[in-house]
């Protein structure tokens, strides 16, 4: 900057002096409103109205995704039950089954909404996953089978983020 220059300052925080600017709408940002994208920084606004094009999900593909996660999860969930039976031996079992649930419930979900995409969706779609698993929670309780219980948690908690990340594409390795 030279001596004569007026300073710039944040769009979005008036008090902050700033040379930065949005590399879509050039509009200026500081440090803390930009966001790095693979083209340079961008401003909140325009991250947020490039990701609306990605939202594609349709009301119907609530519904049917999860009513496909809540079936598949009803299913895994009582199989995981019968796995609790097992002994010793269940324990490694699950660790290896939850996840691979999971993933087989993720893509019967991706199946049923035709690979749209939403936020919302997937969220939406993991809550099915423990809907899905309540019945075979409820009969649980009702023999009070502590060991059965214990099984359907580790479920639940490797299931529902596995289902999470395989649908909203979350890399975790590069």
């Amino acid at each position: 900057m030279t001596a004569n220059a007026t300073p710039t300052y944040c769009a979005n925080h008036p008090g902050v002096e700033t040379t930065l600017r949005c590399s879509r709408c050039n509009k200026p940002i500081c440090s803390k409103c930009a966001i790095k994208s693979p083209v340079g920084y961008r401003c909140p606004e325009c991250v947020k109205n490039q990701q609306k094009i990605f939202d594609t999900a349709n009301p119907i593909d609530y519904v049917l995704g999860a009513g496909a996660a809540g079936i598949l999860s009803v299913v895994a969930s009582f199989l995981i039950g019968l796995i609790g039976s097992i002994g010793f031996f269940g324990w490694f079992l699950i660790i290896a089954a939850a996840p691979t649930a999971g993933i087989v419930i993720a893509e019967g979900a991706r199946l049923a909404i035709r690979r749209h995409r939403s936020r919302s969706l997937f969220i939406t779609i993991a809550v099915a996953v423990g809907v899905g698993a309540l019945p075979t929670i409820l009969m649980l309780l009702f023999n009070f089978n502590i060991f059965g219980l214990a099984f359907q948690g580790i479920y639940l908690a490797l299931a529902i983020p596995s289902v999470y990340t395989r649908l909203s594409g979350i890399q975790i390795f590069k």
